[in-house]
Formats: structure tokens, sequence, C-alpha cells
């Protein structure tokens, strides 16, 4: 018997022995130092400076400074800019935000083009799993779910982003129960909720484990019944400006031809999600196939200021194994209701519920210090006691609570109910962003960023289930304001003028582009 099965071997027969055990929080000072110690975000030789532009001296991930400082794909293609389409709204991303917004948008009155660079939904929604965080039970408050999320993000939050999110949370989600979303219920028919790491009360709703999955569907519907204009494979490659520096529309590309779209709008929504196919620092990804930061790029090159921009969110329980679905996620609502994480010794080595950076990294110290579990492709990981869950809340949790974690390792041969499975942090979430107000305008007027893309709201770290609520906040905030702005705007011409500001800074401080951004897909071309 090898070192793998031996130890998988030792976790199945302690698991009655932990049923009852009990692990201590650690102490804010303990935090701390596990976190600067042992995360991503703090392994100095990954930053540097960024050189010029509205952050300029600045730090941020080599991945994202390249992107930051690199040419415009349109830089040199002496471009018309004759309207294809000229709108009230565009809206770039067909996300959870973009769909959000697009629809509120659409339902007071705008003249609405929705484009995304894959299909209406192929994003990082339908990926959410665990659930969708709001004070709404008797004994929970906005006040509640504030500090909680302040305490998580280590207080950096944006204290009125903040706050506009948790007041308006109720309503939100009331909003998506209204649209046809359906939330698991307890037997007498009410909102059913589940704890969360780093949260007070139990404040997520969730539908089994397909929460975004769910959303995602009844949006999608939305966006098609209300005969919202739609392109699909056609990413933004660069934003369109006045002479002052207005966003004034957006130059797309058709993925099947390769030719530019001009779209001429009032306003613009970049609702283009995150980062992880970047793979920072060589981290696997729980992120769809098009998540390459493309927003922040583009509204750099605007003048767009970024926010928190030096952080990212390393969820501490992506698969290690098998190979083929390496990164994907293994939701944190299986912790909330039981499952361990054990290094290859069976020990406990954290309290699960802690927020999570602190788990991500008591992971990472784990197999940095020799107590991880290689897995034949080279893998590091640890593992996380599926089974446990059944033993605790009944037989039969993990196939009605999480059918779909069931399901993706099933297709592998590995019953969860009977095994556990190995974990590793994975990339998973763009912590900072675009610097916007509460309604989701940016330093570029006309230039309105919700979701993912946007900066300032979740601090250092995401509480787990506070992403989906910020779609639908601030989609719908976005939505409403650009709707708004519509009826006040004429329409301004297009130009290119701020890519000969972009170019001059970009001289100024000795840079001479050797790629172009947004690069739109990963390349996972082994050229060796």
């Amino acid at each position: 018997m090898n070192l793998l099965d031996t130890s998988k071997e030792a976790v199945n027969q302690s698991r009655q022995e932990r049923v009852t055990q009990k692990i201590q929080s650690l102490s804010p000072m303990e935090q701390e130092i596990l976190v600067h110690q042992y995360h991503p975000d703090y392994k100095k030789e990954a930053y540097r400076e960024i050189q010029f532009g509205p952050n300029q001296g600045e730090k941020t991930v080599h991945e994202l400074a390249d992107l930051l400082e690199a040419d415009s794909p349109v830089a040199d293609q002496n471009l018309s800019l004759t309207p294809d389409y000229s709108v009230d709204l565009l809206v770039i991303g067909g996300g959870g935000a973009g769909a959000t917004a697009a629809l509120t948008a659409k339902a007071m009155g705008a003249n609405v083009l929705l484009a995304t660079k894959l299909r209406l939904g192929d994003a990082n929604t339908v990926m959410a799993e665990g659930g969708i965080q709001v004070a709404i039970s008797p004994d929970d408050t906005p006040l509640h779910h504030y500090l909680d999320t302040l305490r998580g993000g280590h207080m950096k939050n944006d204290p009125a982003l903040l706050k506009t999110l948790v007041e308006e949370g109720p309503a939100a989600v009331q909003w998506l129960i209204d649209i046809g979303v359906m939330f698991d219920r307890d037997l007498d028919g009410h909102l059913s909720l589940r704890s969360g790491g780093g949260s007070s009360k139990p404040r997520l709703l969730r539908c089994k484990d397909y929460t975004g999955l769910e959303i995602m569907r009844v949006l999608k519907d939305g966006v098609q019944n209300a005969q919202i204009d739609l392109l699909e494979f056609s990413p933004i490659v660069e934003l369109l400006t006045d002479e002052e520096g207005a966003c004034t529309g957006a130059v797309l590309k058709n993925i099947d031809n390769g030719r530019f779209i001009v779209v001429s709008a009032k306003s613009v929504i970049l609702a283009t999600g995150g980062i992880g196919r970047l793979h920072i620092q060589g981290f696997p990804t729980s992120n769809h196939y098009g998540a390459t930061a493309d927003g922040l790029s583009i509204a750099y090159r605007a003048g767009a200021q970024l926010t928190l921009q030096d952080t990212f969110q390393y969820h501490p329980t992506g698969a290690a194994f098998p190979e083929p679905i390496a990164g994907i996620l293994v939701t944190e609502a299986l912790r909330s209701v039981g499952a361990q994480l054990l290094n290859v010794k069976g020990e406990r080595f954290i309290n699960e519920m802690q927020t999570r950076d602190v788990v991500a990294a008591s992971v990472i110290r784990e197999c940095q210090e020799g107590r991880g579990i290689t897995t034949p492709a080279g893998r590091r990981g640890v593992w996380l006691d599926l089974p446990l869950v059944d033993l605790i809340q009944g037989e039969g949790t993990l196939k009605n609570r999480f059918p779909n974690m069931v399901r993706q390792f099933s297709r592998y041969q590995i019953d969860i109910t009977k095994d556990p499975v190995l974990v590793y942090p994975t990339l998973h979430y763009q912590n900072g962003g675009v610097k916007v107000d509460v309604d989701g305008e940016s330093t570029v007027k006309n230039l309105f960023v919700a979701g993912e893309a946007s900066g300032g709201l979740h601090g250092r770290n995401r509480l787990m289930g506070n992403s989906l609520l910020d779609i639908i906040v601030y989609g719908r905030r976005a939505g409403k304001a650009t709707a708004e702005r519509a009826r006040k705007t004429d329409f301004k011409k297009p130009t290119l003028k701020h890519l000969d500001r972009f170019h001059q800074v970009q001289k100024e401080a000795g840079i001479i582009p050797t790629s172009v951004s947004p690069i739109l897909f990963p390349d996972y071309v082994n050229r060796k």
C-alpha cells in the first residue's frame, strides 16, 4: 500500500472519533501571522510596481501589471469609428452582473445592447455553488452583515459600497425570488439559511450546490424574454471616449471573422468578470475560460483608477485530484455542515470555518512543511473528509444537498460518500478592480463597472456568498443609473483620444510595449 492509500485509510479509520472533535479558532494575531507567512498575496517576488497611469507606483502581480502596461489591439488599425450600433447603454459581459444591469435598464426604457465574449451565461456566476449571503433572519441585521464583511476584508472595504450592499441585499434577493429563482426552503416553506466561513449568523440562501447556476438560469431567461439585443462571441477590445475623456462606447471584436464592431453608447457598463485564467503565481483556477481580466486593462487605458489591485482570493478547497478537474471548486458549504480538513497524518490543523484567506494559508503551510499529500501528477494537497458530512448530518445529506459535488467526482469513479478527496487552494476571485462609486461609476465619466471587475467592496478578502449579492445589488444600481443618465445625455462623437494620452505616458515611462491586452483567452499551448 502506497503513502496516499495509507493516509486515506488513516482518515477513514479515525472518522468516527472525529465526529465530536472541536478545534479552536486562531486568535486575530495568529491569523495575521499565518496569512502574512503563507498566503500568496504576501509573496513579495510575485509583485512589482505599475510604471505609469492612474496607479503608478502602486504594486500588483506581474501578470496583471504586464496587461495594464500593454498596448491596445486597435492602436495601429486605422479604424473607422463610424458606429455599427448606437444605443443608450452598452453592457459588456453576459454573467450575473451584466444580465442584471441589462434587465434593469431595459425595464426603465433604455435601449440596451448586451455583448458577451462567449455565450450568454457563460461566466463565473454559474460556478458559484455555496449560496448568496443576505441578512433576513429575525436575529440577524444588515449591521451584523456589515461588521462580518468588514472583519473578513481586513477593514479595507469601501464603507459606502459595503453599507449599500448589506442594506439593499434583502430587496435584491426578493427581486430574484420574484423573477423565478427557487431557493431551498425548509419543511415549513421558509427560506433555509446556512452558515458561512467568517459569518456570525446563518445567512446563506442556496439552491442546493447549484446556486449560481440557478440564478443565471433565471437571468438568462429574463434577458431573452425581454428581447434585449445580444451579441455573443463579441468581446470588448477597447473603449471609445470623447474629447474630454468621457466614455462614448466601445470597440468589440467578432471572434468568428476577426472584424471590429464599433458601438456608440451614452454609457458603458463593464461586467467582464475576474482574472483566474491568468493563473497568477502558477495557481490552478476555479474560473471559467474567459476570465482574463479584460475589464481592468481596458478601463486603465481609458484613465480609470484601480483599487486593491494587489489582492486576490485563493479558495481553500479546489480539487487537487483527479488531474482533469484540478482547480475546480469544492464548495465551502461542505465545511459549513461538517467536512474537515486533514493532513497526511489524518490530523485536523485549522478551524474550517475561519475566513478563506486564513484557511487557504493553513493548507499551503501544511503542504510546504511536508504534511501534505502528493498526487500522481505531482500536485500537493490535503484531505477534505466529505463522508463525515453524512455521519454528522444524516445519511443521504451529500446526495440531497450537494448533487453537483457527487456528480463531479463520480465521473472519475470517486464516491464522496465513502472516501475523502484531495484539495488545495485555487485562484478563485479578484478582490480588487476598477474603483467605483455606489452607482458603479468609475473615475471615467459614463464608464460603469459591476461585479467582479469592480473593486473596493470586499476589501482584502471576500466572504462566501457576498459575490452573488454583489452582482445583483450593483448590477441593478448600475442599470438604473445608466438608464437615468441616458434620458439627459446626448450622443457624443466617439474617438480614441485616450490612446494618445496612454501612449504619451507610456513613452515618458520608457516603456516599449511588446504585447497587447486584453488577451481574451488563456494560452495553454505547450510549445516545448
